[in-house]
């Protein structure tokens, strides 16, 4: 019962992570700054962007709830806030902003800090619930690879 509670108490804080970060982005990328950037030929489809995200909150979610379960301390505690942060962050340092090189770091640090958290905590339970953060990794990776694109090419 405890682990539903998490799970639940995580979808809300991560899709409400999502809707400030887009809160953040103001026209993100529907605008003119975005527009005319010479970006990647592999950018996805704007529908994927939506999808992808959906899908990765609900398996990070579940994947907070078996560690929050399992190992809940203050370290835990802060490595998730801070992953929360940088989450939400990129989208005004990119969007808004347009600091580009800053955005690089700051999603360059989350994918860090994502492989940490797959690298690290596996114990018998989590050895199997650490495969929930593939695809915010993947996504992660690609993400990385459009924001590097776009600093390095404009």
């Amino acid at each position: 019962m405890k682990k539903i509670y998490y799970f639940i108490i995580f979808l809300i804080i991560n899709f409400g992570g999502l809707g400030l970060g887009m809160l953040f982005m103001g026209d993100g990328p529907g605008s003119d700054w975005y527009l005319n950037l010479n970006r990647a030929p592999w950018e996805p489809q704007g529908w994927v962007f939506g999808a992808a995200w959906t899908l990765i909150m609900l398996c990070f979610s579940w994947y907070l709830a078996e560690l929050f379960h399992l190992r809940k301390s203050p370290f835990i505690i802060s490595l998730f806030i801070i992953q929360f942060v940088l989450n939400v962050s990129w989208n005004w340092f990119f969007f808004n902003l347009h600091y580009t090189l800053i955005a690089l770091v700051v999603i360059s640090l989350l994918t860090l800090l994502l492989l940490y958290f797959f690298l690290t905590f596996r114990n018998e339970r989590l050895k199997v619930a650490k495969y929930l953060l593939l695809p915010y990794i993947i996504w992660l990776c690609i993400a990385t690879s459009l924001n590097a694109y776009i600093v390095l090419y404009n």
